[in-house]
């Protein structure tokens, strides 16, 4: 899933795809470094950032998205109002990408269960600008699983179907530094939901910290694409159904590595393991590739 900022403000590009035409053509260069799925989005959840006024957010990502899905391509709309969704799968979206989980507008999972789009449910306690006073967790690993379960079952209720949702566990929302690495080494708490899980890590903070220089100063956002590519491969040999990144081709050649890996290991299992062995890994290697990825 490769990111496009239809903002002036985010943290990771400074509005270098602000203007429509931009956007495009950003989005159609993510798609042909690798990218399968592309997550437009016009309201900044950096920390701290402030709220978009409905109708700009609108203008921002209607055209971007009209013209992307006009040209093939499988088009997330990143939002946490459910006007916005609503607008944006009439538009030619297929993917509602939610930071929110639903909590930010009680009209999401009404829009989900009309259009049919495939929803990105992601753990979230407050918007961008409060989310750090929220980082207090007793056992981050179980408290997220939980409150995504939670989550779950609010969209179930609000008539969302199951196999529509896949879950995020939230890198960097209410999680500034080294809550996330329990996370991601833990996603088969996750995968415990019977769901798809979705990995944000692309130059988050905790990225940064972790590879902060001998000043301690973090390194910038566009110097954290290394470690973006390897915490990719590692999502995906760990059965990430997708990942989400800003530069896309790095990222697309380590699922590559992580897919063949897997593949060889699960065809060597069959040869040497039991039968219940090798029915496990067989599955795990029959996940879908990103590719065939467009809805969960």
């Amino acid at each position: 899933m490769g990111v496009v900022n239809i903002t002036p403000d985010s943290f990771s590009d400074g509005g270098q795809w602000f203007e429509p035409d931009a956007g495009v053509r950003h989005g159609l260069d993510l798609l042909a470094e690798g990218a399968d799925i592309l997550d437009v989005g016009g309201e900044s959840t950096r920390p701290g950032a402030a709220r978009v006024p409905q109708d700009e957010e609108l203008a921002r990502v209607l055209p971007v998205i009209e013209r992307l899905a006009a040209q093939g391509a499988v088009v997330s709309v990143d939002t946490t109002r459910a006007a916005v969704a609503e607008r944006a799968v009439a538009a030619g979206a297929r993917i509602v990408n939610d930071v929110s989980g639903g909590l930010a507008d009680p009209q999401m999972g009404r829009v989900v269960a009309e259009t049919g789009a495939a929803y990105v449910c992601m753990h979230w306690r407050g918007h961008a600008d409060v989310m750090d006073s929220r980082e207090v967790y007793d056992d981050v690993v179980a408290d997220v699983r939980d409150e995504l379960a939670t989550r779950l079952a609010a969209l179930e209720s609000a008539g969302v179907r199951r196999e529509q949702v896949v879950l995020d566990p939230g890198l960097g929302f209410a999680k500034s530094g080294d809550l996330n690495w329990p996370l991601l080494a833990h996603l088969d708490a996750l995968h415990g939901l019977g769901r798809p899980v979705l990995v944000g890590a692309s130059r988050k903070r905790f990225l940064g910290r972790l590879l902060a220089g001998a000043d301690g100063a973090p390194a910038a956002p566009a110097e954290r694409d290394h470690a973006t590519a390897a915490v990719s491969a590692l999502s995906a040999a760990a059965g990430a159904w997708a990942v989400r990144v800003h530069a896309a081709r790095a990222t697309a050649d380590a699922v590559r590595v992580a897919a063949a890996w897997e593949a060889a290991r699960a065809e060597t299992a069959s040869g040497t393991t039991t039968d219940d062995t090798t029915d496990d890994t067989t599955d795990a290697a029959k996940r879908p590739t990103p590719g065939e990825a467009s809805r969960p």
